[in-house]
This record gives structure tokens, C-alpha cells and sequence, in this order.
């Protein structure tokens, strides 16, 4: 497929993962490579293969030096991160039925239980 054949909905779904403005420069950029090296749909399939991971590793909860999890657990004791832990699998629990992202929800329970699980599995060992 080449640039001028994509339909609006193909736009969509590229500008929907990288943002309008890279996409606005490569096409008004007459010397740009974008183009000549990687159609629209390579450029589309290679980021529909590198979907974020939003329960084990949301990029949104990894930024500077240090993922958000590891700094909530270090400020806080042993007994009040198990808690924190707890919660936030109650929460998924709680909702997974009404935000419409039901199994991505349950996932994050899920993970909130295994870190919880691990922490009190090395804590008895």
C-alpha cells in the first residue's frame, strides 16, 4: 500500500499509535526517507507488533530511572505495601465488570496477586 492509497481509517490507526505530528513532517518533508524505506502498511503492522504491554509494563508507569511499583514500595513499610498490593487486586476485582476492558482488568488483579504472592512467599521462606 502506498501513501496515497491509505483510507482514512488506516490513518487512524497509525496516527492513533504515534501522534499526528511525525506523520505530518514525513509528508511534508520532501527529503524524508519515511517513505521510501517503509510503506503505510509496514509502518502500521510493525506497531500493531509492538503493542504496549498495559498490565506487566505500561510505558506510562515506567518513566525516569525507576518504575512507579519499585518507588510506591520502597516508600512505604513491608506491611503497608502487602496492603497497597491487596487493594489494588480488590479494586480490579471490584470493577472489571463496568470499564469495558474486562480481561485487561482481571490481568492487572492478577498481577497485583502474584506480586503479593511472591512478597509473602519470600517472606516465609
Amino acid at each position: 500500500m502506498s501513501i496515497n492509497e491509505a483510507t482514512r481509517f488506516d490513518w487512524d490507526r497509525a496516527t492513533a499509535k504515534t501522534g499526528l505530528e511525525p506523520w505530518m513532517r514525513a509528508a511534508h518533508d520532501e527529503d524524508s526517507e519515511l517513505w521510501e524505506d517503509e510503506s503505510l502498511e509496514e509502518v502500521i503492522t510493525r506497531q500493531d507488533e509492538e503493542e504496549e504491554d498495559m498490565v506487566g509494563a505500561p510505558r506510562h508507569y515506567n518513566t525516569g530511572n525507576i518504575e512507579c511499583i519499585d518507588a510506591i514500595e520502597e516508600s512505604m513499610s513491608s506491611v503497608a505495601f502487602k496492603g497497597y498490593l491487596k487493594g489494588n487486586c480488590m479494586k480490579y476485582l471490584w470493577r472489571y465488570d463496568y470499564k469495558g476492558k474486562q480481561v485487561q482488568d482481571l490481568q492487572k488483579a492478577g498481577w497485583y496477586l502474584n506480586k503479593l504472592t511472591e512478597m509473602v512467599t519470600e517472606e516465609n521462606t
